[in-house]
């Protein structure tokens, strides 16, 4: 079983740039106006299509989830090699897991978040997250605290 997304995209090759290097990955089909990546690792279809008017909602984020702590450092590397702007987070709690996470945004502007989770834990965040702290997590928060 695969999971399936469909994004629609400006730049069809900046994108498909970027998407061969967060997924380590070439595309099984790439056209003028569309390109598909199937991958096992992540268990993966891709499919980008060609809009130049499209606009990404802010707030949303999407993952890579991997087996290894290796395979954050691999993306690392990856992506940096490539020269997209990363930013590179160790034992961050979020979303109740202690997490290590690279992030890299594609052309359109979609965070993307490559992670391996260390350990679970009994709380959402804690005051260092940054990362997808919601304001009813940080408005729970500060009443908790007074």
């Amino acid at each position: 079983m695969k999971m399936h997304l469909n994004l629609a995209t400006r730049d069809l090759d900046a994108s498909v740039a970027f998407y061969r290097r967060l997924l380590s990955a070439e595309p099984t089909k790439h056209f003028a106006d569309y390109a598909l990546f199937v991958c096992d690792e992540p268990g993966l279809e891709l499919a980008l299509d060609h809009n130049a008017e499209t606009n990404v909602l802010e707030g949303a984020h999407y993952g890579v989830a991997v087996d290894r702590p290796e395979d954050v450092d691999e993306a690392i590397v990856r992506l940096r090699a490539a020269g997209y702007p990363i930013e590179v987070e160790t034992t961050q709690t979020c979303c109740y897991a202690v997490q290590n996470k690279v992030w890299a945004t594609d052309p359109d502007g979609r965070r993307w978040e490559t992670y391996y989770v260390t350990e679970e834990v009994g709380e959402r965040d804690n005051d260092a997250t940054t990362c997808c702290k919601t304001e009813a997590a940080t408005a729970a928060a500060s009443l908790a605290c007074c």
